[in-house]
């Protein structure tokens, strides 16, 4: 079982920046794929990035250019810089782990935060 948490959601102006941490509970999680995935009201949960446990990254299109993802297995962490807001951004934000493989797609990732809540205004 691998239990994780995020931090670091908030509010920011349209243009601005927010940087998310995940944690993760245990050493085997070193091995997966760790994903940041969003979720708006009444729409699917939306991948946006992840990096597999060699750092390779893949990136929505979505966000591309504009938000990075990152990990530090050293210290069970995992991040989400997220640059250039846009009121569309705004969702809950969720960490999650895949101990199979690396993509975007939700069904892939068996393990699951409780998300954070992050706002942008314009």
């Amino acid at each position: 079982q691998v239990q994780l948490e995020e931090s670091g959601g908030g509010s920011a102006q349209a243009g601005g920046s927010l940087r998310l941490s995940c944690v993760w509970s245990t050493y085997t999680s070193s091995g997966y794929c760790m994903g940041w995935f969003r979720q708006v009201p009444g729409k699917e949960r939306e991948g946006v990035a992840v990096v597999d446990h060699d750092d390779t990254t893949t990136v929505a299109d979505s966000v591309k250019g504009r938000f990075t993802t990152s990990r530090d297995n050293a210290k069970n962490m995992l991040y989400l810089q997220m640059n250039s807001l846009k009121p569309e951004d705004t969702a809950m934000y969720y960490c999650a782990a895949n101990p199979i493989g690396s993509n975007l797609k939700e069904s892939s990732y068996t393990f699951w935060g409780q998300g954070t809540q992050v706002t942008v205004s314009s």
